[in-house]
């Protein structure tokens, strides 16, 4: 099955969505449930073991998204057990970090859809 503009259109999706989760998490808005922070269990994680890597194999881009990608979930896990600790302030600012991660994995995102798209 080739990858589409559709598919890569889905995982910047996923990624927002991520975001948006850990976000409401930081604000009071939702609990921190494990399943957020399970690579196995992140929408973002699932693509790409059910539709990336099944396309393109072990390419060095899927396995630096999918570093990254753990990065970023760890991350978020500090970020949520410092809000739980009351570190509140401390925690909203370590966002800045999972942008950070979040435009990496933007990054290779593209370069990997104009790579599938070459080929």
């Amino acid at each position: 099955m080739a990858l589409s503009s559709f598919d890569f259109q889905q995982a910047r999706v996923k990624q927002v969505l991520f975001k948006s989760r850990l976000r409401s998490v930081l604000y009071g808005v939702r609990e921190a449930e494990p399943e957020l922070f399970s690579l196995r269990d992140n929408p973002l994680g699932q693509w790409l073991q059910s539709t990336v890597k099944p396309a393109v194999g072990a390419n060095s881009d899927v396995r630096e998204i999918e570093r990254v990608l753990q990065q970023m979930l760890q991350t978020g896990q500090d970020l949520a057990a410092r809000y739980s600790r009351g570190q509140i302030e401390e925690s909203r600012a370590g966002l800045d970090q999972i942008n950070s991660y979040a435009d990496h994995i933007e990054t290779l995102l593209h370069r990997l859809e104009k790579d599938v798209a070459q080929a």
